[in-house]
């Protein structure tokens, strides 16, 4: 039933020269089980193939809505970074970012946040996205003999760039956007190599207003991020289609035996 699902989605004869006939059988049928459209199941097959994600991990990316996020957050990349890395680093961030994997609830202060990311940095690595290396936190910076502290410091591996992260346990407001600058100024300043691109800073909030953030990002010359994140498990919208799962398949094998025996 499934090769039957599989050859009616993909009824091309190069199908093999695509993403979905470089990944295992069982990812595929995830794919088919789990997304109604082409193009979507395409995305996460390509996806596969790029990161090397296993069966399961194939599954949460799909039931997290990973790649429907990606690109939504709102940014001046557009602006601010050349054409070859603005594509790229937007669709780099995702929004809204998911963080139910901290058991946090929606009421968490910065820092709680931010030791539960440190806590569980490769689950919160898997959800930013490949190319991400942690840095650290609390980043020391000495600027005129005051002390500053970076809630979270990343490195792009793909954009060669420093990415800073602010966590703010609240709504937005574009006074973050003035103190995320200065600490990519003072990142670029002194700790950015010649070779690396430019900094780029994302702020994480509890929620936002979409024209404010846009307003906030229309004159600033620096590549800048807005996105929120998610503490509790949001439940997902129905991903299943009228495909039967393996579970339902087994047993009308069952049910069809036990009917034959008996006749």
């Amino acid at each position: 039933m499934y090769m039957r699902a599989f050859a009616e989605a993909w009824p091309e004869e190069a199908i093999v020269q695509q993403a979905v006939g470089q990944i295992p059988w069982g990812h595929n049928v995830v794919l088919l089980t789990k997304l109604k459209e082409r193009d979507t199941r395409l995305r996460y097959a390509v996806a596969t193939v790029e990161h090397g994600w296993s069966r399961n991990v194939l599954t949460m990316q799909i039931e997290a809505r990973a790649i429907e996020r990606q690109g939504r957050a709102v940014t001046n990349f557009d602006r601010t970074l050349p054409a070859a890395q603005s594509d790229f680093a937007r669709e780099a961030l995702k929004d809204p970012c998911k963080l139910d994997f901290l058991g946090l609830q929606e009421d968490a202060r910065e820092r709680e946040i931010e030791q539960a990311l440190v806590d569980h940095v490769a689950d919160f690595l898997l959800e930013l996205g490949a190319g991400f290396a942690y840095v650290g936190r609390q980043i020391h910076l000495e600027v005129g003999g005051d002390d500053f502290f970076i809630d979270l410091l990343f490195y792009h591996l793909r954009l060669r760039a420093y990415v800073v992260i602010e966590l703010k346990a609240g709504k937005f407001s574009p006074e973050h956007v003035g103190q995320l600058g200065f600490y990519m100024t003072a990142i670029d300043a002194q700790v950015k190599h010649e070779q690396d691109a430019a900094t780029i800073g994302l702020i994480l909030c509890k929620s936002k207003n979409q024209i404010v953030a846009e307003y906030a990002l229309r004159d600033n010359a620096r590549p800048l991020g807005i996105a929120e994140y998610q503490l509790a498990q949001s439940l997902p919208e129905p991903l299943q289609t009228n495909l039967p799962t393996i579970e339902q398949i087994e047993r009308e094998l069952a049910g069809g035996s036990d009917d034959a025996g008996s006749s």
